[in-house]
């Protein structure tokens, strides 16, 4: 594993610097790599090491390079978090030459509320000139991925969102009604949103499985290609879900759904 500095100069706050830890695949291709970038969740308060290192060793065996982003949480607040997805894909993009991976092949995957993060990530299109002191080459660098991964994803702030992401994505700002409408990812969804995979729990106690079906809904709508997958049973936050037959279907389905869409890059 590399860790890679994203930025010569932060933008916006910066008490703990976000970085890549690049875990590029092992496996011999024939063409240019996949990759995909990770995003754990953690309610926006931290960052889940199960699901970022735990998805990257997955990743590696499909033949597909990923970086877990350790982006920044709480005391930050929004937009840091979304800058720092946006310049994880922008930098792998801007290096896929060096890297060897495809540029139209670049992929993110979210838990929780790193599903809201990538949701957004995929759906927001600000532009956020104010949080830099100087902008580079890399920031001219399309930030938009190829396609979307969400896991148990918080998506709204509305009645059955999270609140506790709420909070700490916004602090100060968590009362701002207008921000939080604004950031329920569902009513940003649009033509130009990348394809997506989906999973969810029906009973999941921790994020309703709703936000899933309302996101899965407004892709529906606009027009955007949707694979979903939903589980009886199973806890909030269940990662790869290897003790569990049922959930645990998920890494299999995801990789018949890389082959179907022709993501799985050159791995031989």
């Amino acid at each position: 594993m590399e860790i890679i500095n994203m930025w010569n100069s932060v933008a916006g706050e910066c008490q703990t610097e976000p970085i890549l830890e690049y875990y590029p695949t092992t496996i011999i291709n024939n063409s240019p790599k996949t990759a995909v970038v990770i995003f754990p969740g953690g309610a926006y308060r931290g960052r889940a090491v199960y699901e970022g290192q735990g998805y990257a060793h997955f990743f590696n065996s499909l033949g597909i390079d990923a970086f877990v982003c350790q982006y920044r949480v709480c005391p930050h607040s929004y937009p840091l978090s979304l800058l720092d997805a946006r310049r994880a894909v922008q930098y792998i993009r801007y290096n896929c030459e060096k890297l060897d991976i495809n540029p139209e092949k670049i992929g993110v995957i979210g838990s929780s509320a790193g599903g809201h993060l990538i949701a957004s990530l995929c759906n927001i299109y600000d532009d956020f000139s104010d949080y830099f002191v100087k902008k580079d080459e890399i920031d001219e660098t399309e930030y938009m991925p190829n396609f979307h991964i969400l896991c148990y994803p918080v998506i709204t702030f509305k009645d059955f969102g999270h609140q506790g992401s709420k909070e700490n994505l916004l602090g100060d700002k968590k009362d701002d009604k207008q921000l939080v409408r604004y950031l329920c990812i569902e009513d940003r969804v649009n033509n130009k949103t990348p394809k997506a995979f989906i999973w969810h729990t029906f009973d999941d106690s921790g994020v309703n499985v709703k936000n899933s079906l309302v996101y899965a809904t407004a892709l529906k709508d606009n027009g955007i290609q949707c694979e979903v997958h939903l589980y009886q049973n199973g806890h909030h936050g269940m990662g790869l879900a290897q003790n569990s037959n049922s959930v645990g279907q998920w890494t299999t389905q995801l990789r018949n759904w890389l082959i179907h869409n022709d993501l799985m890059g050159g791995a031989k």
